[in-house]
């Protein structure tokens, strides 16, 4: 395997799941998940997730590959996987 294609691939699976693992870092860290809880008690929780998935997707200049029903984050259902 080249160097290339071992970037690739490391990139690909990344941003794969990028959305889970964020999702993931929120639950953990403890004032991140305070800040959510808090920004959930004025707003409805699909459009608080559907708006972190959409702010990942252009903050990294994503595009929509296929949906995710396995998520590892328990703030979660589903998530968007993406790609470059």
């Amino acid at each position: 395997m080249k160097a290339n294609d071992f970037y690739d691939k490391v990139i690909t699976q990344f941003t794969d799941n990028l959305t889970d693992r964020m999702f993931l870092m929120i639950q953990s860290d403890r004032e991140l998940m305070q800040d959510y809880l808090d920004l959930l008690s004025g707003k409805n929780r699909m459009s608080l997730n559907g708006g972190l998935a959409k702010a990942i997707k252009k903050k990294f200049l994503l595009k929509d590959n296929d949906q995710s029903k396995t998520p590892d984050s328990t703030l979660i259902k589903s998530y968007m996987r993406f790609k470059k």
